[in-house]
């Protein structure tokens, strides 16, 4: 029997530098992922716009990849001397790797690996904490928080950061501290684990320590600083033994004048030697595998084809088969998840396991007003640079001649927007064809050769704006013969839901047709039997 992988997400709550995020995108593609099923789990809280491009072309190089975006207008000071925080940022970013957490526990992941984004990995890192077999664990590294100051691990004893022992009650002087501290930090020069009293930054985290209530919430009746000391705290709380690995320490870019030798870290411990400079855009120039990234399907007689959907609740619907069909012929997905409360991100990642996703997920609903969220979706899938595009609901999915068709359909030039006619099932063998439904005599685009120096509108309309910007039929285009199969009336369960949401919507038939609104619930419609 094939044992299953370990499923790790990977998070980091992100306002860094385009420099240096650059090169820790760099070092978590490098780390080692055998015998591992990795997803990413970002936070873009940048407030550098180039920051947020990278993350966005992070997509192409990993497979999935999950970007909630925030963006507050909050101010985080650092210079050549230090970083400045103060206590409205730092629990700011305890919310942030919450969320995290919580994602980790309703997706059921094995681990949580919590990284900050100005650290650099070696790529045996992940592999080697989780082979530690400790709940909560993590990877040491060294900084200057002066610029002439000595270097401190990350790590700590007691209390906020005391790194020497101490017992209760007895009474040091700062001698007897320096001979102890010494003890400590040269015990952590050696290749090792050992139990520490406080950690963060770069931690590993079981699914057993998360689901117990390991997080970064403040305890209310403590004072310490940072929200690093009130998880250790707590873990240590609810029984856990708190641990540093100092095999593979990470690299902490601090300031500006540590990326020189941040590119030299790279080098250090990158497996192909050969390669002078290790940046995310040159690793573009050579073989994928060895340097141990995830290779791609290879569809390179082809121009590559995106699929981009937005998504809310649709687990236990269409989903999965939407998805199994697609997942065949398209090279990645950018999928937005429009604030589901039910386990559709979870089921996206599982079937499309192999396929590069960039996954947004919104806290709050934008269905409301659909000319943001589709603008939205437009962005996003922008951002990974497409050639083809192909937009689709949760519900729908071509007859199976389109599969065969669709690589003379990318390779052509002649043609940029291709149009379809869809039809709407109202049971599994039977689509409705009346004066109100008769959306299947018209044909819609939903396939679109994306031309970067075309200027693009929208149809500003609350509701019923349309998938594409309206002037796609600038464009050449075809009305193909494949048709469309749309199941979101399938079911009179999903009529009936979808006749609320109207109602509620739009109750004034503003940007729809009201007599089509009400025939959603007729007893007896026309229905026509499909014929592939």
């Amino acid at each position: 029997m094939t044992k299953e992988r370990i499923r790790v997400l990977i998070g980091s709550p992100i306002r860094q530098k385009p420099e240096i995020l650059d090169r820790f995108l760099t070092s978590l593609l490098r780390l080692e992922q055998d015998p591992m099923e990795i997803t990413y789990f970002f936070i873009d809280d940048n407030q550098e716009e180039q920051s947020s491009v990278l993350l966005s072309e992070f997509i192409r190089k990993a497979n999935h990849v999950i970007i909630h975006n925030i963006h507050r207008q909050d101010d985080y000071i650092r210079n050549e001397t230090t970083h400045y925080w103060n206590e409205q940022l730092i629990w700011k970013v305890a919310d942030y790797k919450n969320k995290i957490i919580q994602y980790a526990i309703d997706l059921q992941y094995d681990y949580l690996f919590l990284v900050d984004s100005d650290l650099l990995l070696d790529p045996h890192t992940l592999n080697h904490l989780i082979a530690a077999d400790k709940d909560i664990i993590s990877e040491i590294f060294w900084t200057r928080w002066q610029p002439e100051s000595r270097p401190h691990p990350q790590v700590w004893l007691k209390d906020e950061y005391t790194q020497w022992e101490q017992a209760r009650g007895e009474i040091l002087d700062e001698t007897q501290k320096e001979e102890r501290y010494q003890r400590f930090v040269s015990q952590l020069i050696e290749p090792g684990i050992y139990e520490v009293g406080g950690l963060g930054a770069c931690t590993l985290i079981s699914r057993r320590a998360l689901i117990r209530g390991a997080n970064f919430k403040p305890i209310y009746n403590l004072s310490f600083w940072g929200e690093d000391r009130h998880f250790s705290i707590r873990a240590a709380a609810l029984g856990f033994t708190l641990y540093v690995d100092t095999h593979y320490p990470a690299y902490h870019i601090y300031r500006d004048s540590d990326l020189h030798n941040a590119q030299l870290f790279l080098q250090a411990t990158d497996a192909n030697s050969s390669i002078p400079e290790v940046t995310l855009s040159q690793l573009e120039k050579h073989d994928e595998e060895s340097l141990g990234r995830v290779t791609q399907v290879n569809r390179s007689a082809r121009p590559s084809l995106t699929l981009t959907m937005v998504l809310k609740n649709e687990a236990n619907r269409y989903l999965r088969q939407a998805l199994e069909r697609h997942r065949s012929y398209i090279d990645q997905a950018v999928i937005i998840d429009d604030g589901s409360t039910d386990h559709t991100i979870d089921l996206c990642l599982k079937a499309l396991k192999g396929v590069p996703i960039r996954l947004i997920s919104n806290t709050e609903s934008l269905f409301h007003n659909e000319i943001e969220l589709r603008k939205q979706q437009w962005r996003e899938t922008l951002n990974i640079h497409p050639e083809w595009i192909l937009n689709l609901d949760a519900d729908e999915w071509f007859e199976s001649s389109f599969a065969d068709e669709l690589p003379s359909m990318l390779q052509q030039k002649e043609v940029d927007l291709y149009c379809f006619r869809l039809y709407d099932f109202w049971s599994e063998t039977h689509y409705r064809d009346d004066e109100y439904w008769s959306s299947h005599k018209y044909y819609r685009p939903f396939l679109l050769r994306y031309q970067p120096d075309m200027i693009y509108f929208w149809k500003e309309s609350a509701q019923h704006c349309g998938r594409f910007p309206v002037n796609v039929f600038d464009l050449p285009h075809h009305l193909s013969s494949i048709r469309l199969k749309h199941y979101g009336w399938a079911k009179p369960e999903h009529r009936l839901e979808k006749y609320k949401r109207y109602s509620q919507l739009d109750p004034e038939a503003q940007f729809g047709w009201r007599e089509q609104y009400e025939s959603i619930l007729d007893d007896s419609p026309s229905l026509v039997e499909w014929e592939e």
